[in-house]
C-alpha cells in the first residue's frame, strides 16, 4: 500500500471540503459551541443561590464528565465529512474516475479515512484547549487548583478520541458503501454517538465515573476491539466493481 497515492486522495478531499459550507461549519462551529457552552454553564449554575450553586465535590464529578462529551463530537464530526466523500462523490459522479485510478482498495480507503480523521482531531484538539482554559479560570476560585489538564484528559483527548474517530470513520464507510444518498447516509452514521452518548449520561448521573482512569482505559480497550472489527468489516464491503456496477 502506498501512502503517498492516499495522500493525494486526502488531499483532494480536503480541496473539495472547504468548498462545503455544511461541512466546514460542523467541523469549525460545532467544536467552539461546545468549547464556550459548558464553561457558560458552570457559570451560570454558579451564580445561583448567592454564587454557591456547585460544590466542589460535584465539579471533580462534572469536569471529567464534560471532558468525556468529546468522544461524543468525536463519533458526530466524521459523519458529514465520511458520507460525503464517498456518497457525495458518486451522487456528482467524480467518484467512478477515482475508482478507475490504478490505485488499491486500501489505499482509497485510507485516503478517505485521513480526509475524515484530520480535520476531526484538529477541531477537537483545538476545542479542548479553549475548553480547559475557560473552565480553568471559572472552577479556579472554586477548587483552588487549576482542574486541567490532567492525566485522564490527555487519555480522553489522545487514546479515546482518535479511536472514537476511528471508529466513527469505518462505521461511515461500511455505512456509505451500502447506501446511494448522503442525508440516509449520515442519520445512519450517527448512531454511532448513541452508546457513547448513553455512557455520557451515565457519567452526569454519577452511575459510572468518568474521572476514573481504569473506567477510561475499559472504555479505551473496548473501542479498540470495535476499531479492529469494524476495520475488517469496512475494508471487506468496499468493493470499487459493486459501487461503479450497483450504485444508481
Amino acid at each position: 500500500m502506498r501512502l503517498s497515492k492516499s495522500w493525494v486522495i486526502a488531499s483532494k478531499d480536503f480541496k473539495t471540503f472547504r468548498k462545503r459550507k455544511n461541512i466546514v461549519y460542523s467541523t469549525v462551529i460545532v467544536p467552539l459551541l461546545i468549547a464556550f457552552l459548558f464553561p457558560i454553564i458552570i457559570t451560570l449554575t454558579g451564580n445561583r443561590n448567592g454564587g454557591n450553586g456547585i460544590s466542589a465535590a460535584e465539579l471533580t464529578i462534572l469536569l471529567p464528565t464534560f471532558t468525556f462529551f468529546y468522544l461524543i463530537l468525536a463519533g458526530y464530526l466524521p459523519t458529514a465529512i465520511a458520507s460525503y466523500s464517498i456518497v457525495g462523490e458518486k451522487v456528482q459522479k467524480s467518484l467512478e474516475p477515482l475508482l478507475a485510478t490504478p490505485t488499491t482498495d486500501d489505499e482509497i480507503l485510507l485516503g478517505k479515512g485521513i480526509s475524515a480523521f484530520l480535520p476531526t482531531i484538529i477541531a477537537i484538539l483545538g476545542s479542548s484547549v479553549i475548553f480547559m482554559t475557560l473552565m480553568d479560570l471559572v472552577t479556579y476560585g472554586k477548587l483552588g487548583y487549576y482542574f486541567f489538564p490532567n492525566l485522564n484528559a490527555i487519555i480522553v483527548l489522545f487514546l479515546l478520541v482518535p479511536l472514537a474517530t476511528i471508529l466513527s470513520v469505518e462505521w461511515n464507510v461500511l455505512i456509505s458503501s451500502k447506501v446511494s444518498d448522503v442525508r440516509v447516509a449520515q442519520q445512519y452514521g450517527v448512531l454511532l454517538i448513541l452508546p457513547l452518548a448513553g455512557i455520557y449520561v451515565c457519567g452526569e448521573v454519577n452511575l459510572i465515573d468518568l474521572g476514573d482512569t481504569g473506567n477510561l482505559l475499559i472504555v479505551a480497550g473496548i473501542l479498540l476491539l470495535l476499531s479492529i472489527l469494524f476495520f475488517y468489516v469496512a475494508r471487506s464491503t468496499f468493493r470499487r466493481n459493486e459501487i461503479l456496477t450497483n450504485w444508481k
